[in-house]
Order: C-alpha cells, then sequence, then structure tokens
C-alpha cells in the first residue's frame, strides 16, 4: 500500500475512534446531565406537559395551573394574591426560569423528583403525578404586614421562636409573578427587570443593609455573655459626650446630652444611648463581637430556609478600633435583613435558643404523603436563659416608656428595639428605620422585625418607631389573636 494512504487511512481511523469515544462520552456519561440542563427545552416543554403540583398556605393552594392552546405548552403557572406571596413563592416561567420555592422544589412540583415515582415509573422514567410544598405561613399575619407596609418600601418578617416556623414574609414592592408566567411575556419581564431587578428583589431575606440601634440587641447580648455588667441596672460609668475611641470624633445619641451619661443598660437601650454602645464593643473587641454575631447566624453562607438567604454581615476582616465601636451601633460595615433581625429576636424570646428559620413545614406527595419534613429543625443555645431574660426585661421597657410605645398590643407582653441607619455621605442618603420586637401571649409568641426603606421623616421620629413599629404591632396582633 501507497505510505501515503496508509498514513491517510491510520489517520482517519483514529478520528473515527475519537468520534466512537466522545459519542460514549455523551451518551453514557454526560447524557442524564445534558437532559437535566435547564437550557434544555424538552424539560421547559415537559414540566408545564401537564398541571403542576402546588404550594400551600393554611390548607389552602395558593398556586394553580390554567391550561393553555398555543405554543408548545400545555399548561401556566397561576397565582393567587400573587403580590402577596411573592417573597415566599418565587416564580415559575416558561421563558424566565424558576425562583424561591419554586425553584428549589421544581422537581416535586412537576412530578419528576424519584421519590413521587413507582418502581415501574422509574424503569420507565414516566413522570409522575406531583407533589406539594406546605409552607408555615400564617395568612392573617401575611396579609397584616403587606397591608402595614402599604404606602412604604420596606419588609417583615415574623417568626415564630419556639419553633423556628417563618409565619410572615412581606416585602413592598412586591411584583405579580402570574405577569411573566407565559412564554410570551417578555414585556412584563423587561419592566420587572429594570432598575436591576428592584421591583423583584426579596427585600425580607435577600437585601442585607445596615441594622442601625436594633443591632445594639447583639452588642447587649455580647456584653452580658461577656461578664462586662452582671445587671442592666447597674450605671455603666460610661460618660456622654463621648469620643469614638481612636478618634477625636464625637459620638451623638438621640437624647441630648448629659442624657445618656453614666446609664444603666436599661436606660441606654431605652434612650438608644450610642456612647453605651460604642464603648461596649470596644470593651469586648471584634472577636467576641464577631462570635455573637455569628452564632445569632450572621455571616452564615448556607442559611436555607429552605431557600436561600444572602448573609447578614459582621465584618471579619481586621478592623481598627474605632471601627469595632461603630459596629457596636449597627454601623459602619455591619449589614442584616428582616429575617435576621427576627432571627436575634426569636432567640431572646425563647430564652436564647435559636432555632432554625423554616417557611415550609412539609413537601409531601399529591396523595399527602410526607416526602420530607420541616418539623425538627436544628437548634442552638446561642446565650443563657438569664442573659436572655435580662434583654427581654430592657426591651419591655423600650415599649412601655419609649420608643416603642406604637408596637404595644393590648393584653400582650411586648418588648422591642428601634434602630435608625444613616445612609450616604454626610447621610445624603434618607436612613432606613428598623423595628425589633417579640411579643406572647396566653402561650404564644412572635418575634418581628421591620425595615423601611427611604423613610420621609425625620432621625428622631425613625428612631422612636414612628414608621417600623406600626408595622410589627400589626403582625405581633395577628399573631397572638388565634
Amino acid at each position: 500500500m501507497n505510505k501515503t494512504i496508509r498514513r491517510a487511512s491510520v489517520f482517519c481511523l483514529l478520528l473515527v475512534l475519537a468520534l466512537l469515544v466522545r459519542v460514549t462520552w455523551v451518551q453514557a456519561y454526560r447524557g442524564q446531565a445534558l437532559a437535566d440542563d435547564d437550557h434544555n427545552q424538552r424539560n421547559t416543554i415537559a414540566r408545564y406537559a401537564g398541571p403542576l403540583g402546588n404550594i400551600i398556605v393554611a390548607g389552602e393552594a395558593i398556586t394553580g395551573s390554567k391550561k393553555v392552546d398555543q405554543g408548545d405548552f400545555g399548561y401556566k403557572r397561576t397565582y393567587t394574591d400573587g403580590e402577596l406571596y411573592a417573597p415566599v413563592t418565587g416564580y415559575s416561567s416558561q421563558a424566565f426560569g424558576k425562583t424561591q420555592l419554586e425553584g428549589v422544589f421544581k422537581d416535586v412540583l412537576d412530578g419528576s423528583d424519584n421519590r413521587l415515582k413507582s418502581p415501574l415509573d422509574v424503569l420507565t422514567n414516566k413522570r409522575a403525578d406531583p407533589g406539594n410544598v406546605v409552607t408555615t405561613i400564617d395568612p392573617d399575619v401575611q396579609k397584616a404586614g403587606y397591608e402595614a407596609l402599604k404606602g412604604k418600601e420596606g419588609a417583615a418578617v415574623a417568626i415564630d421562636p419556639a419553633t423556628g416556623e417563618i409565619l410572615g414574609m412581606v416585602a413592598n414592592p412586591s411584583f405579580d409573578p402570574n405577569r411573566i408566567t407565559a412564554a410570551s411575556d417578555g414585556a412584563a419581564w423587561k419592566e420587572l427587570s429594570a432598575d436591576n431587578g428592584r421591583a423583584m428583589e426579596n427585600l425580607a431575606a435577600r437585601k442585607p443593609m445596615a441594622p442601625g440601634s436594633t443591632f445594639k440587641l447583639v452588642t447587649l447580648a455580647a456584653a452580658l455573655e461577656n461578664g462586662l455588667f452582671d445587671s442592666i441596672d447597674t450605671p455603666t460609668g460610661i460618660k456622654d459626650p463621648y469620643v469614638i475611641p481612636g478618634t477625636v470624633t464625637p459620638l451623638k445619641s438621640e437624647a441630648q446630652p448629659p442624657a445618656c451619661d453614666n446609664v444603666s443598660l436599661r436606660t441606654a437601650l431605652r434612650l438608644s444611648c450610642n456612647n453605651v454602645f460604642a464603648e461596649l464593643a470596644h470593651r469586648l473587641g471584634q472577636q467576641k463581637m464577631l462570635e455573637m454575631s455569628e452564632k445569632l447566624g450572621f455571616n452564615d453562607k448556607k442559611q436555607d430556609i429552605p431557600f436561600r438567604a444572602t448573609p447578614s454581615k459582621y465584618p471579619s476582616q481586621k478592623m481598627s478600633k474605632d471601627q469595632v465601636a461603630q459596629t457596636g451601633i449597627g454601623q459602619f460595615d455591619v449589614q442584616a435583613t428582616p429575617l435576621q433581625m427576627a432571627m436575634v429576636v426569636a432567640a431572646i424570646e425563647n430564652d436564647g435558643r435559636l432555632v432554625a428559620p423554616h417557611v415550609v413545614s412539609e413537601v409531601t406527595d399529591g396523595s399527602g404523603g410526607v416526602l420530607e419534613s420541616f418539623k425538627k429543625p436544628k437548634s442552638e443555645q446561642v446565650m443563657s436563659e438569664r442573659t436572655a431574660s435580662m434583654l427581654r426585661d430592657a426591651m419591655r421597657t423600650v415599649v412601655s416608656e419609649g420608643g416603642g410605645k406604637p408596637a404595644k398590643v393590648a393584653g400582650a407582653e411586648v418588648g422591642g428595639k428601634t434602630g435608625t441607619a444613616q445612609r450616604g455621605v454626610n447621610n445624603s442618603i434618607p436612613p432606613l428605620a428598623w423595628f425589633a420586637s417579640y411579643a406572647t401571649m396566653n402561650g404564644k409568641q412572635v418575634a418581628v422585625a421591620v425595615m423601611i426603606v427611604n423613610s420621609d421623616t425625620d432621625r428622631s421620629e425613625i428612631g422612636g418607631g414612628r414608621l417600623a413599629a406600626p408595622v410589627a404591632q400589626k403582625m405581633m396582633a395577628a399573631a397572638l389573636k388565634k
């Protein structure tokens, strides 16, 4: 055989072998991955070939499926009270994917989860009847928060401290996921995606912002746990006026000097004395402040409820003395979500034990059989019962005598902490208004955190709970009334 022909033949043979190896690798090892890829349009068509399972609130479906008569899809997702529940459900769109509970449990909701299949279904790869996702949301608490937030930009979260169940998670602005469920909803998607998707942001769990003075609860917990003080009624000896350590900058409080001079911790919390909490953080140092913060959930990059919450932040990089002092009042680089601050108060109300927050109770098959339960979440004792008791005592004073009065619920024990977070250079951006609180009555208890963005009132009124506390009051009253 001609030498050139022989070489060409060998080369062609190698090409054929390489092709066979590639085909074998794709079919045998990559086939399932390619089949399951979210960009595989066949999967999307199959997902909407029949009705989806539902997301359940208080025994009622807040989602549904509607038959469509055009295009490749048999059904599209529908939502009842879409704007009300969007921070919980997320959306399921033929064109734009899935988020939050719709995304986490997509295989259960479309029937492709193997736990739903009979042995024969597994062998034939037949899609089973879809399952359902049962939430912990209390519709009365959800509606109370949603109505109270109207006219305000912000978010709120309510948690049952004993169980970790999220009873309410609301945000304003919200959006109606019905607008983007169909493949032809591009115009609505473009509108909702404007301004970096601000309309679809979950402010309650996915947008940490400066918590302001509500973070003083964490600072006070750290101070009591580390033995800086043995009582909340002992004078602290901390001066007012006060200069931030390592600087010549005086730190002002809402109460004018000398109102915060040598006050007790109880009075410091009621008056929101910046000098006291900055000095506590300075004395504790960064490591002890970091340890207390992380026990309460800050810096947790795997906080699933069960959809992923954006981690709240207490700085772990080396800070100067003045920066540590500023963290004690919830400033510098401290950031938190309403979910996170509700967790802080939940631990305080639950005698120092933090139960992992969750918005799903059970995942079931179409007949109600439980596939997955969230009813026994992990919990951890993050502070002593005595520390938690002293914190509740001080928080009650904020509501009975201080700026938290708008949070009072008739017949209930209520404790809270107001907060104001300044933003921008020289406070050029309107501040955030916060309120974190707990309430208990007749064996029921609830923890709530509220954040109001771009408030249009002055700093002292925000600090007094004028905007955020009434929202918390409505949610706590709804949680306790039954």
